[in-house]
């Protein structure tokens, strides 16, 4: 049986902490399902298509890993793609208390599936998208932040961005 897993998130921008999760669990799973999701409590700047594209680009050396979107129920979505597992990234105890709900949640809803935490590496313990935005839209320097294949995207849309507020 094929083992699949959906890593969900927003991705809004993707990092290089979002890429080390996905490639370490392209290297458990057959297949990896990297699916950008919505969440109604977070205002994105960067449309689901287009954090769609950059994931593809980001991904495109891993043969086993396939990215897609959706607006619905998690635990529908893994069902649906006859997902086993759901990863999800660590980074500080402060991740884990919401995740750790998040996975009970899921769990009682689709007791098959599993929820497997990855932690980060340390060198991206204190990286998140928030913080890429924020570097960003005041000048500085994210290429240690985001991987270089989507780097000239984030930085234009971020700067676009700020512009629009000025």
């Amino acid at each position: 049986m094929k083992r699949i897993a959906v890593c969900p998130g927003s991705f809004d921008p993707v990092t290089n902490g979002h890429e080390d999760i996905i490639r370490r669990a392209s290297l458990l799973f057959d297949q990896v399902i990297v699916l950008v999701s919505s969440n109604p409590e977070k205002h994105c700047v960067f449309t689901p298509e287009e954090r769609v594209k950059m994931l593809e680009e980001v991904t495109s050396k891993l043969p086993n890993v396939e990215v897609d979107k959706d607006d619905g129920l998690l635990v529908d979505y893994v069902r649906e793609k006859s997902a086993s597992a759901i990863v999800k990234g660590l980074r500080a105890l402060s991740d884990f208390e919401y995740e750790f709900q998040m996975a009970l949640t899921n769990k009682k809803l689709m007791p098959y599936a599993e929820t497997v935490f990855l932690t980060t590496n340390s060198d991206n313990m204190y990286l998140s998208s928030s913080m890429v935005r924020q570097i960003a839209r005041l000048g500085g320097d994210i290429s240690g932040f985001v991987p270089k294949c989507v780097l000239k995207t984030i930085v234009k849309r971020l700067h676009v961005a700020d512009q629009r507020k000025g």
